[in-house]
């Protein structure tokens, strides 16, 4: 590991990007879209099941346990249906009634 901080986040920044840039590629290729979200997206800290988000989630605390409607899940799993919420909402967002085929988020993500 790089010791000057500053120098590790600009290494760590630009190997992302070309991560990035090799997935629009190869999304290209097959006739794919590839979605961004924000990076600061609050993935992890946000409920799948209502949406409040929790501000004080530590990264130790692996389960997602919802004050708000009680829902209780893997952490990493829960972010992972907030992370496909939010592609497709920004997926759909400009696009017309007529082209627009939501199917729900249960269907698209295996049943654990």
């Amino acid at each position: 590991m790089v010791k000057n901080h500053c120098l590790a986040k600009s290494i760590f920044d630009v190997s992302w990007s070309k991560f990035v840039e090799f997935l629009k590629y190869k999304a290209g290729w097959y006739g794919r879209e590839l979605v961004q979200i924000d990076k600061f997206f609050p993935s992890s800290k946000t409920c799948s099941g209502c949406g409040n988000i929790k501000k004080d989630l530590t990264l130790k605390d692996r389960e997602y346990v919802c004050s708000s409607c009680g829902l209780v899940i893997d952490r990493d799993y829960n972010a992972s249906l907030n992370i496909l919420s939010e592609g497709l909402r920004i997926l759909t967002k400009n696009r017309r009634d007529d082209e627009v085929s939501l199917l729900n988020i249960q269907t698209l993500v295996c049943s654990s």
